[in-house]
């Protein structure tokens, strides 16, 4: 009885550390705590890329956005995608079928709801951001269908560097 039990919380472990679940802010090369996040982002935001929340689908201000320019990491300012990748796909959610860098995201499984699917998330700071599914337009075949709260907006006549701010409708800084 011992073995199986021993084996079975080795499994599950394996499992959780596989998933993402397991994740701590402190893995990840830019951090904040968890005052300051409160402090800078919207209840939404916070609620999406602190405790992998969603938005429901055809509400995000990035939905039906059509400018040109960065969409960046909300929390930390990563530059993430360019408007030249966004696409309609339907979903009721902003979704891009390449990066900016393949490093600017970090995947992972999630197991969450019952389902499999690949969590993206900020490879700076760990911002839950959306999920990638492999049913989007050549020439990558991705989509990353992500949230429109986790993500920031730089035009293109903007600074891109990821340091300029702006605000958003409810008041609150965005990197």
């Amino acid at each position: 009885m011992y073995r199986f039990k021993k084996d079975y919380c080795t499994a599950l472990l394996q499992v959780l550390l596989l998933s993402g679940a397991c994740r701590t802010k402190k893995t990840w090369p830019v951090s904040y705590s968890q005052e300051e996040l409160r402090k800078r982002l919207t209840p939404k935001q916070y609620h999406v890329t602190q405790e992998r929340g969603t938005e429901s689908a055809f509400t995000g201000e990035f939905t039906y956005h059509k400018d040109e320019g960065t969409y960046h990491c909300v929390v930390c300012g990563a530059p993430l995608f360019s408007s030249h990748s966004k696409f309609d796909s339907g979903s009721g959610w902003p979704s891009f079928f390449d990066l900016l860098k393949e490093e600017s995201i970090t995947l992972s499984d999630d197991f969450s709801y019952g389902l499999h699917r690949v969590e993206a998330t900020c490879s700076q700071c760990g911002a839950h951001l959306g999920h990638l599914f492999d049913d989007g337009p050549k020439p990558t075949g991705k989509r990353y269908c992500m949230n429109s709260s986790s993500l920031g907006f730089h035009p293109k006549d903007s600074s891109d560097d990821g340091a300029s701010g702006s605000t958003d409708t409810d008041g609150k800084a965005e990197l």
